[in-house]
């Protein structure tokens, strides 16, 4: 397989790109947190929801992205960087933020006082609804496009992106058993087993979104799968080509 080339105005444009989602992504972090007010403290704040973890997740992702972005344009060795980045976007970043995506237009769709209750929108911007709920999915799949991602072994990958599903379901029984605060009420009339049921469902949903991940990546770059052990050793860019 010949090498992968790039003209270094690629590695700017992605750069630049990345650095703009960041921004905006980090914006959006902050506006929420700090200047939207739903009326909950401590437990009850808004770390109970995913979509918060999600936003919080994400910044963090293209913040890496840039520094991978620095670390290649000065022709710096960074393989660990990378290898951490694409673990990062395959396993956490990628089925979190299609989850919330997904989920949310949804449940919005069916009946949006499930999930977003009308008098939300006294209270929270409609630009941030979007930024939150919409803007995560395509910044993630035109990532996919630009940049290669080597993804863990499919089981192995799958592990981890369930266990971002495990963790977050723990956390909110927690501030429910703690502060008697249900983040999502359906869960208040399970029974026991009913919540054992529901945490594995949410596992193998995100099992299956790193699957869909994994395949993106492949159509994408025409690679069959995209996985650690079959990566070629040939490719020395992350970066999509640009004639």
């Amino acid at each position: 397989m010949a090498k992968l080339k790039t003209r270094s105005s690629s590695k700017y444009l992605i750069f630049g790109l990345h650095v703009l989602i960041f921004i905006i992504d980090l914006f959006s972090t902050y506006y929420d947190i700090f200047n939207v007010d739903i009326g909950q403290k401590g437990f009850k704040s808004k770390f109970m929801f995913l979509t918060v973890w999600n936003i919080c997740l994400q910044t963090l992702y293209f913040g890496f992205c840039v520094v991978s972005d620095l670390a290649e344009l000065a022709a710096l060795q960074h393989k660990c960087l990378r290898n951490w980045r694409d673990t990062f976007h395959s396993t956490i970043a990628f089925p979190v933020g299609t989850f919330v995506v997904l989920l949310f237009w949804g449940l919005y769709s069916i009946d949006r006082e499930l999930v977003y209750p009308k008098a939300l929108d006294d209270i929270i911007p409609s630009w941030l609804n979007h930024l939150l709920h919409t803007t995560p999915l395509p910044f993630l799949i035109t990532d996919k496009y630009l940049v290669y991602h080597v993804h863990p072994p499919r089981l192995k990958g799958m592990i981890k992106a369930s266990s971002i599903a495990l963790i977050y379901i723990v956390w909110i029984l927690f501030i429910a058993f703690y502060d008697n605060i249900w983040v999502y009420p359906i869960l208040k009339t399970l029974s026991v087993h009913g919540r054992a049921v529901f945490l594995i469902f949410c596992m193998v949903i995100f099992g299956l979104l790193y699957i869909l991940g994994e395949k993106t990546s492949s159509a994408f770059w025409k690679q069959e799968p995209a996985t650690t052990n079959l990566q070629k050793p040939e490719v020395i860019s992350t970066h999509k080509k640009y004639l």
